[in-house]
């Protein structure tokens, strides 16, 4: 992956936001991120295919739920930037986190 891919594919804050959200909780399927971020659906799948088409994010089906996590091939020095920036930056994710936290789900995903 060139830098300059991994940088276009996270300037734009949807999409790097689900990508954070990721990075933090490790795994979330479609429905977390549509809590966490008060976005539609189709919207956050969307942006979380564009992610998948630039390889930072896999997907795993399971049952009528989509789970992302990210790439297990993710060259390090992209995994480093994604951590560091999630630690260094809560107050970006901090509104998101809550709603994720709130929302349980069952609510979710129901």
């Amino acid at each position: 992956m060139s830098p300059v891919t991994f940088y276009k594919c996270l300037s734009e804050d949807t999409r790097l936001q689900c990508l954070l959200l990721i990075t933090l909780k490790k795994e979330l399927c479609v429905c977390d991120l549509t809590a966490a971020l008060q976005l539609s659906q189709p919207k956050v799948s969307r942006h979380l295919a564009e992610l998948r088409k630039c390889g930072l994010l896999q997907d795993e089906r399971r049952g009528k739920w989509v789970y992302y996590a990210l790439a297990a091939d993710l060259p390090q020095w992209a995994l480093d930037v994604l951590i560091k920036t999630a630690d260094h930056n809560p107050e970006y994710l901090a509104g998101s986190l809550a709603n994720l936290s709130q929302t349980s789900q069952i609510e979710k995903c129901s």
